[in-house]
């Protein structure tokens, strides 16, 4: 995940729960968002609920070799807009921007296969009622 502005605490808690919980997930800080989107080489994608509904938009996102899927806040600059090659909207309600990327991930990808045990230093034990947990927090 590419981040702007730099937040080296939110880096330092996604870190703590991919050692936690398993995966190869990593923040990586951008100073200069405008730079990143113009030079990624692939596909630009806006998730933003005012573009082009995603369901129409998928099977030209499918045939991408690369997506950069760009998500922002209350106040997204009007040149993200008209960098991106698609402004895709996941609804046209506010949303979660981490909904938006889930979404749409699934939606191109397909559901992820559960971990199996032992993949990970922690995992959940499905249950109908409550929460359980098998393993503990790793060392560092």
């Amino acid at each position: 995940m590419y981040l702007h502005p730099r937040d080296d605490a939110l880096a330092e808690r996604i870190a703590s729960v991919t050692r936690r919980w398993g995966g190869d997930f990593a923040v990586v800080p951008v100073d200069d968002w405008k730079n990143l989107v113009r030079s990624f080489p692939g596909t630009v994608v806006h998730l933003t609920m005012y573009g082009l509904p995603l369901e129409k938009s998928l099977p030209r996102l499918a045939r991408a070799r690369r997506i950069l899927l760009v998500v922002g806040g209350a106040k997204v600059p009007p040149e993200l807009y008209r960098q991106a090659k698609y402004n895709v909207a996941v609804g046209h309600q506010p949303h979660s921007e981490v909904a938006a990327v889930a979404v749409t991930l699934e939606r191109l990808l397909g559901l992820p296969r559960p971990a199996r045990a032992g993949e990970t230093p922690q995992r959940i034990v499905p249950s109908a009622r409550g929460k359980r947990i098998v393993g503990g927090r790793p060392r560092r």
